[in-house]
């Protein structure tokens, strides 16, 4: 009998594992159910869309069911909505949306891929007209017949991660005053803090208007309009409301068939994306997987895993023993002019996890040599472990080769580089794209020292407190603009002559503007017999702590 394989979902996941299992095994018969009316489509476009970027609805269409049955012999049903599986019969049961017939299909594999569900807060009035989530081609086709059908001027965006940026960036685009409503008190909440802080100073110079630490508590129609309330006592009107609070694994069918279900709230695979039942595989955002650098349980709704577990999931079902090693969450988002981008474990995920023996080094080095016009810094940091000096993760910020240091330092995580590694690593270098010590190498640089004690960093929240003296080396014209309270001033080019003005007995800490300063003056010092210590990241760091804690309190 040929064996037939059964794949509930389509976009990432889903599709490429059909394709992955053609490719593999041209005998089995292979039937993909989508309850949408598109089963391959690019849904990290859907905001462009919007913000009339990308005109066209089939440019975001990335397969059709005739390619797919044309291309790779694959069924494909849209409007096909699975409504439950039995897992002794091996059958699922599924309804055609169209006519409202329901049929039993058998199943030799099948793979669970429905994706996962934007999250919709209980609150009052989260129903009402003028109010979206943004998951789908027909999301963001309701969203743009708002705009035009209500003359619509201004959006209330609830949640300030990846989407809501995006969102923003598009209504805004479209000449829309936008305001962001983020519950906790930062931007871009997977980042840490201090580096999602230039994020909100962007967003604010470009006219949006950006809350904090704010939570919209129930949502009205009032002339026309929508008022939002807020659990300050105010209340923020607007012509729509978009959501982007984030998303939840669809894990409906799962929970009814019996499959375990993960800590995160995703199905529960092994490394061969099979569920707790031998027969099933899951793949996508629905899953939870293990965080690549610490191996904690997590739910990371990224089409790069989904792209990749589908394929593993393929393999596994051929019977090829291909393994998933876990996501980094690799990410990126442009938003007003700037990249923010990200890979591996945040200090955040790490003090989450109860992780210690860890250190950060913070830099803002240009993204191409500084002589050549045009050079923009990148806010960057890179964690790594203290024992062995491993990547762990590494997050930065800027208008300019963002992606590419990002990308650079996932490899380096994918296969267990250290900081001494990113040191010695050789990258292209010509003035216009980077620099001879690109900053992949400066942040290896940086960690070298501090794991060697030519430089050992200080902790940037407590320098120049307990007992410690703060250093800065900076300029005058520098230190007039701002410096650090009781900061000691002696600017580098006079530091050995004035260095015996430092107290002796207590440990230095020395600041400049981003580090390169303070590194020289410290290794002067500590051959003088001073504790001196290197402020990573300087005051351009030092300041985005502070500001951030400023507006988280305001």
């Amino acid at each position: 009998m040929t064996k037939r394989i059964l794949i509930i979902g389509g976009v990432a996941g889903g599709a490429s594992c059909a394709t992955r299992l053609r490719r593999l095994d041209e005998s089995c018969e292979i039937l993909l159910f989508d309850r949408g009316a598109h089963v391959s489509f690019a849904n990290c476009g859907l905001p462009y869309y919007v913000g009339d970027v990308i005109t066209e609805e089939k440019s975001l269409l990335v397969a059709s069911p005739e390619l797919f049955r044309d291309r790779f012999n694959i069924m494909v049903k849209v409007r096909h909505e699975v409504t439950a599986i039995d897992r002794q019969r091996q059958v699922i049961s599924v309804s055609n949306l169209a006519t409202g017939s329901v049929r039993e299909e058998r199943y030799d594999a099948l793979v669970l891929a429905p994706g996962a569900l934007a999250i919709k807060p209980p609150i009052p009035g989260i129903d009402a007209p003028g109010v979206f989530s943004v998951r789908t081609i027909p999301d963001s086709q309701l969203v743009r017949s708002w705009i035009t059908d209500h003359h619509a001027h201004s959006a209330l965006i609830i949640g300030g991660g990846f989407i809501g940026l995006e969102m923003a960036e598009n209504l805004h685009h479209r000449g829309l005053a936008v305001t962001i409503v983020e519950k906790t008190t930062q931007l871009m909440p997977p980042l840490d803090p201090e580096v999602a802080e230039p994020v909100r100073v962007r967003l604010q110079e470009a006219g949006v208007t950006v809350r904090l630490g704010e939570a919209v508590t129930a949502l009205r129609s009032e002339s026309g309009s929508l008022v939002a309330a807020t659990e300050s006592g105010g209340s923020i009107r607007s012509d729509l409301v978009i959501l982007a609070i984030g998303v939840k694994p669809e894990t409906t069918l799962a929970r009814a068939a019996g499959l375990s279900i993960g800590a995160s709230g995703g199905i529960a695979v092994d490394d061969a994306m099979r569920t707790s039942d031998p027969r099933i595989w899951a793949v996508g955002d629905a899953v939870e997987t293990s965080e690549f650098t610490t191996g904690i349980k997590v739910v990371i709704p990224l089409a790069g895993p989904a792209n990749r577990q589908g394929r593993i999931a393929a393999d596994a079902i051929c019977g090829r023993s291909a393994r998933f090693r876990g996501v980094q969450a690799t990410s990126v988002c442009g938003a007003f002019g700037l990249v923010i981008a990200s890979t591996g474990a945040s200090e955040k995920l790490l003090q989450r996890a109860g992780i210690t023996g860890y250190q950060a080094v913070h830099l803002h080095p240009g993204h191409h040599v500084g002589y050549y016009p045009g050079a923009k810094p990148i806010h960057m940091k890179v964690i790594y472990r203290q024992s062995d000096g491993r990547v762990l993760g590494a997050q930065a910020v800027g208008e300019e080769g963002v992606e590419k240091r990002i990308d650079v330092i996932a490899m380096a995580i994918q296969l267990g580089g250290t900081m001494h590694d990113l040191s010695e690593a050789e990258l292209c270098y010509a003035p216009q794209f980077g620099a001879a010590k690109d900053p992949v190498n400066i942040a290896g640089f940086i960690a070298d020292n501090q794991l060697s004690g030519d430089a050992p960093l200080a902790d940037l929240a407590t320098c120049g407190t307990a007992g410690h003296t703060l250093l800065d080396v900076r300029e005058s014209a520098e230190t007039a603009l701002g410096t650090v309270p009781g900061a000691l001033i002696i600017p580098l080019h006079q530091l050995r002559a004035r260095w015996r003005e430092v107290p002796p007995g207590a440990p230095v800490d020395v600041m400049c503007a981003a580090g390169q300063r303070a590194y020289y003056a410290v290794r002067f010092l500590r051959q003088q017999g001073v504790d001196a210590r290197t402020c990573s990241g300087g005051w351009y760091t030092w300041q985005q702590q502070r500001q951030r804690q400023r507006c988280g309190s305001a």
